[in-house]
């Protein structure tokens, strides 16, 4: 009836069971996105953006993780107050518009239980075998089953395919190695498993949104910086200690 209606993080959960979502484009948090799309069909989920509009005139206003209610709250002062108005409350407060969206932030990895004790053990195999040259064709030999049972069994078991499984794998250790290591790109690529540093890099950047040198910039500096200033705390409570002495 003319209203606009809001939602942040998990949120969009409950204008999905309005039905307000069907065959409209939508954001929630990334760890909530198989929560929309298996309960509410048609819903289109939008990773790459943190704000998404959708509905009648523009009137459903969607914000994904945690902390972009904070691009909502701007969006709603710049679209009811002025833009004027929106970006001071963005200087007082010192906030940042998540223009990234979540890509560079979610886990590629949907970790699921399965009581599937073959699959179970494939996995615990490929987690310390992700480098092996045709992962997919050497578990399904260790399984004992022919290749095309073992895709279908596997991604019955894990919700994944198992090459998707493999590169989500591969991927997340290559984040941590961007954000742990100065390791060249090039070398990263070979550690987890890619001997086309090229393919690694394409492939990176389509499923996290960033390259890798742009992700290692992000959030290597990140915990660098966590880094540092815990240093600094734990240095400073020392001193504490020892001036109370």
């Amino acid at each position: 009836n003319g209203a606009m209606l809001a939602s942040a993080c998990s949120g969009a959960v409950l204008l999905g069971e309005a039905g307000l979502l069907t065959n409209c484009d939508a954001t929630i948090h990334w760890g909530y996105v198989k929560t929309l799309t298996n309960n509410y069909p048609g819903v289109r989920v939008r990773l790459d953006r943190s704000l998404v509009l959708s509905g009648e005139a523009q009137r459903i206003v969607m914000a994904g993780g945690g902390s972009s209610w904070q691009d909502l709250a701007l969006y709603l002062i710049a679209r009811f107050v002025g833009l004027k108005e929106a970006m001071e409350v963005a200087k007082v407060y010192m906030l940042q518009w998540h223009d990234m969206g979540q890509l560079p932030f979610a886990s590629l990895m949907h970790l699921r239980q399965t009581t599937d004790a073959v699959i179970s053990g494939c996995q615990e195999w490929l987690a310390m075998n992700y480098k092996t040259h045709a992962p997919v064709a050497a578990m399904a030999t260790r399984s004992g089953l022919p290749e095309r049972s073992f895709i279908r069994r596997f991604a019955k078991a894990t919700g994944m395919k198992p090459l998707d499984y493999v590169h989500a794998l591969r991927l997340e250790e290559a984040k941590q190695m961007l954000e742990t290591t100065d390791l060249p790109i090039e070398a990263i690529a070979n550690e987890v498993g890619y001997e086309d540093a090229s393919f690694f890099g394409r492939l990176f950047r389509r499923k996290t949104g960033l390259t890798p040198a742009r992700y290692r910039l992000r959030f290597g500096a990140l915990r660098q910086a966590l880094k540092h200033n815990q240093k600094e705390m734990r240095s400073g409570q020392g001193l504490t200690l020892r001036l109370l002495q």
